[in-house]
């Protein structure tokens, strides 16, 4: 079996292996004395199916957070986050197409009808504007 211990791998020997196949993985059960753990190989390559986002700059969720307190009218003292949902802050469908409106114009960008409706968080925009910018400038 092996362990990873800090950046180097163990190799143990292992007394006993059991496999079984499941909806294309191989599944290994290894005992090793006393003990069982389990592992999981891929019978064939599957496609790679990541989607690598990286999360939107500070500034920009600063901003989007201002947009949204002007926009809701929220007190200075209200924290919102990156986490904030629209909904948890008070705002109802027409308050999030106000707050898309307001950040196009703050931004200098325009969403797509497709994208304001999977926008649900403060983190969310600003992922969004940040795309929208970078296509915008490439």
């Amino acid at each position: 079996m092996a362990a990873i211990a800090g950046s180097s791998i163990s190799m143990q020997p292992r007394n006993t292996l059991a496999t079984s196949r499941v909806s294309g993985l191989k599944l290994g059960s290894f005992m090793n004395q006393g003990r069982s753990s389990l592992s999981f190989t891929m019978r064939r390559p599957m496609p790679a199916r990541l989607q690598i986002s990286c999360a939107a700059k500070k500034e920009t969720v600063d901003k989007v957070c201002d947009v949204v307190r002007k926009q809701l009218v929220i007190e200075d003292d209200t924290p919102i986050t990156g986490e904030s949902t629209f909904a948890d802050l008070g705002a109802d469908s027409l308050d999030t197409v106000e707050i898309v409106m307001g950040l196009e114009e703050e931004f200098g960008i325009t969403v797509e009808e497709d994208n304001a409706q999977s926008i649900t968080t403060v983190q969310d925009a600003a992922d969004l504007i940040e795309d929208l910018c970078c296509k915008k400038s490439a």
